[in-house]
């Protein structure tokens, strides 16, 4: 049933199936464990906001790795078209605030057809957020229940089943690199911060500089010595100018380790998860660094 034990508890195998989010047409690659003694409510579920321009099956290593810590992961292809503050337009894969409440409402859905592959399974009124890049920023914005003009349509409102985020690459600036990062009123929600040290786009000063201002604990900063932006999809890509040194299947899986076992020691109160993330793991694992604050210190 379980695998990975020196780290923590974690499933053999994780199934995928494509559905159709209702609210908006997107499709949706959905990720989830096999459960030999499967009980109702079991599976919290965990949102993956892309990255611009990144199509959804470019996770999908990524998505294995979190939904096997227990997990129905959803990454979706979410069309759109921004307006830059320039005045220019683009058009193609970008991340929306609103996601949150239409897959939220799409796994309430699924979870209740007889014909779904995770009947009865999900845990509808847990959700955690992913997300990579400017899929990041809209996690914080969603987090922070805010309507940011960059990832939202301006009719977003936080879920109450909203419990937690944690984002790669990902940095919260008034604008692009205008060098200045707001408070981020996180409102108790749990969130982390993994970046690559070799991230030539959202880079590590940026990442820390948006860690120092999420004001409420619990947070965590967690770096991946080697990896660059696209550490978390299956293949780099040269649009990051810096050029990892991490191999690319370990970086999908340390990212994907690290995420599932930050959303599970929120959202399945998992001992042994949130002791590896705040107490033993980063002495452990020799590529990453972790630095947090918890309640309390």
């Amino acid at each position: 049933m379980y695998s990975n034990c020196d780290v923590c508890l974690n499933y053999d195998r994780v199934n995928q199936y494509t559905t159709v989010i209702t609210a908006d047409g997107d499709e949706a690659d959905v990720y989830y464990p096999t459960l030999p003694d499967a009980t109702a409510d079991q599976l919290p579920i965990a949102l993956m906001l892309q990255g611009a321009l990144i199509d959804k099956a470019d996770y999908s290593n990524y998505a294995k790795e979190v939904a096997s810590y227990g997990f129905v992961v959803v990454v979706a292809n979410n069309e759109r078209t921004l307006t830059a503050p320039n005045g220019q337009t683009v058009t193609g894969l970008l991340a929306d605030q609103q996601q949150v409440n239409d897959v939220l409402e799409q796994m309430k859905i699924e979870d209740a057809d007889a014909h779904s592959p995770i009947f009865e399974i999900v845990d509808t009124s847990k959700m955690g957020l992913l997300g990579h890049s400017l899929g990041g920023f809209a996690g914080l914005a969603a987090i922070q229940n805010i309507n940011s003009p960059l990832v939202s349509s301006g009719d977003y409102t936080r879920p109450p089943e909203l419990k937690a985020g944690i984002f790669y690459g990902a940095n919260f600036q008034t604008a692009e690199n205008s060098g200045v990062f707001p408070p981020i009123d996180n409102q108790d929600i749990p969130v982390g911060l993994i970046v690559g040290t070799l991230d030539g786009v959202s880079d590590l000063g940026e990442t820390a500089s948006t860690y120092v201002k999420i004001q409420d604990p619990l947070k965590a900063l967690i770096t991946v010595e080697g990896a660059n932006h696209y550490g978390i999809t299956n293949q780099d890509s040269d649009r990051d100018p810096s050029r990892p040194r991490l191999d690319q299947a370990i970086a999908n899986e340390t990212i994907g380790q690290w995420s599932g076992l930050f959303l599970r020691s929120q959202l399945l109160g998992d001992p042994c998860a949130f002791n590896y993330l705040y107490k033993t793991g980063g002495d452990l694992d020799p590529i990453v660094n972790v630095i947090s604050l918890l309640p309390g210190t």
